[in-house]
């Protein structure tokens, strides 16, 4: 079996993170019932996540981290130990926005699955696509 180029394991870790949390949205909101509502800041309009939403973020933060990546494979021999620790604190940074921003305990549940498993998907696939010099 032929080895995965680096660019073919990133467009697969990408459309792997998408397609997880869209099986995240789709367990919690079609199966379970949960409206995933957010406010952004105490006092704002609360917010609908949609599919469009869950695309839209786990390809933003997809291609991101991609960027960060490649970046690093040019400027350090250890690229895949920094990418990996900066993917593990912007993780965890990561998870206090479902805290704040949910409205009930479903949705902030949900959302830190998504980020959970977003980050499940993603880190290891691209850590294990970093090129090494």
């Amino acid at each position: 079996m032929a080895a995965t180029s680096p660019r073919s394991a990133r467009v697969l870790a990408v459309l792997g993170t998408i397609a997880a949390t869209l099986v995240v949205w789709v367990i919690a909101a079609v199966l379970l019932g949960v409206q995933l509502d957010v406010r952004m800041k105490p006092g704002d309009a609360v917010q609908h996540i949609g599919p469009a939403a869950v695309v839209v973020a786990g390809l933003v933060v997809g291609l991101a981290a991609w960027a960060l990546l490649a970046v690093l494979e040019r400027l350090t021999q250890r690229a895949r130990q920094v990418w990996t620790a900066v993917a593990v604190v912007v993780l965890v940074l990561s998870l206090i926005a479902p805290v704040q921003g949910g409205v009930t305990t479903g949705v902030k549940v949900t959302l830190l699955c998504m980020h959970l498993v977003a980050a499940a998907v993603l880190v290891p696939t691209l850590a294990r696509s970093a090129v090494r010099r």
